[in-house]
């Protein structure tokens, strides 16, 4: 085969080859500052615009709700940080145990610089504890922040539920749909939330753009301060090349998401379904139900993640342990740590997230030298009673 198996697209996804033929001339020659009173710069504006409308329709926004960002982490942060600059008597965060570091390592800043914040837990198959939730809400909250779709299960939340709770309370709910945009269906007509994250470089645009969804009417306060940029809702020039690529990437998306629903979900149950009948003692970690569909991940007992990953990386199979922002540290998962995932397993976890771009023949590779693979781990692991895979 040509080229590597890359089955980490919840970490990052390759830029689409439209994407890239639409950036290429707003690099070249259209390269001016959108903000100059010249011709040359003035002219971008209306790309500008009509891109917006683009990225506003993949999640029936409208195009002034829209702000655009450097990623999906800049706009978690500005949500966050804009309720409480909004709201700076209450300072109470509400948050998940599972959420992407993006916003759970930033709530943990927050909580030592004196804010209190909430980390509600979930179950063993991933879902939010709806009840902790309402427990947890009180006159102090300024905001809830939990994500729309995991990024290391791919299991989605009962967004609707949430914020039609919240509305009644009048508090602030931001999700963090960066792994749920442009895989399933999202309408903020319909979805209660008053912010919502998403990052270019999770849907074949390049890296280095994102946008952050505000509602008409919500109460903002900008992170980066500066310029006028984004209606002075985000200071620094506009990123130009990255904001017409995001905005076919979007369109791309669209164009194309049922599609992609049913034939990824086909390949990543097949995937699934093979690993899980060939390798004993594995666990697919997450709600089997309602998750996106290009993800699984799926545990080996008895075996370290990383040197299954090596592993797969000699067969140029590219998969992940967990969130491409923790894959330096050899701490288990935080996410499968919530979960109470059990030790045996928690080491052993690997996910599979897929694209467009991946192919039948792919899945039978792995499907082919997975096994092979951990049962020559398991033959040099210290637990000597453990199950053997299929050849």
């Amino acid at each position: 085969m040509n080229g590597p198996i890359y089955l980490d697209n919840n970490a990052t996804t390759a830029v689409a080859p439209e994407v890239l033929e639409t950036m290429l001339p707003y690099l070249k020659e259209l390269y001016g500052n959108a903000s100059s009173m010249h011709t040359f710069g003035g002219q971008l504006g209306p790309a500008i615009r009509k891109a917006r409308d683009k990225v506003a329709a993949i999640i029936g926004a409208d195009p002034s709700e829209i702000i655009f960002t450097s990623c999906g982490t800049e706009s978690d942060n500005t949500a966050i940080m804009s309720a409480l600059e909004i709201n700076p008597q209450k300072k109470h965060v509400i948050t998940t145990r599972v959420e992407h570091p993006a916003i759970y390592n930033f709530c943990k800043h927050l909580s030592r610089k004196g804010f209190r914040i909430t980390f509600l837990p979930v179950d063993d198959a991933g879902r939010l504890s709806i009840d902790a939730l309402y427990r947890a809400l009180d006159d102090d909250t300024a905001i809830v922040s939990i994500m729309y779709a995991n990024n290391e299960t791919g299991v989605i939340f009962p967004i609707q539920e949430i914020g039609a709770a919240l509305k009644e309370r009048g508090i602030l709910f931001h999700t963090d749909a960066v792994q749920a945009v442009g895989k399933v269906p999202l309408n903020v007509h319909t979805l209660p939330v008053d912010m919502l994250s998403l990052s270019g470089h999770k849907l074949h645009a390049p890296k280095g753009i994102g946008a952050l969804y505000v509602r008409k009417g919500t109460r903002f306060y900008p992170y980066i301060i500066g310029g006028h940029q984004e209606n002075s809702r985000r200071a620094g020039t506009e990123n130009v090349a990255s904001i017409m690529g995001l905005a076919k990437a979007c369109e791309l998306a669209m164009a194309s998401l049922e599609t992609e629903i049913t034939c990824l979900s086909k390949l990543r149950d097949r995937l699934e379904k093979a690993l899980l009948a060939n390798c004993p003692d594995s666990r697919v970690n997450g709600d089997r139900e309602r998750r996106l569909p290009n993800t699984t991940n799926i545990s080996f007992e008895f075996v370290e993640g990383e040197a299954i990953l090596l592993r797969l990386n000699e067969y140029g199979i590219c998969a992940s342990s967990g969130s491409a922002c923790t894959s330096g540290s050899l701490e288990p998962s935080h996410v499968l740590h919530a979960m109470g995932v059990p030790f045996t397993a928690l080491h052993g976890s690997i996910r599979f997230s897929l694209s467009r771009y991946n192919t039948d023949s792919e899945i039978d590779k792995v499907i082919e030298v997975l096994p092979g693979i951990i049962k020559e781990l398991r033959s040099l692991s210290p637990y000597g009673r453990v199950k053997t895979c299929k050849e």
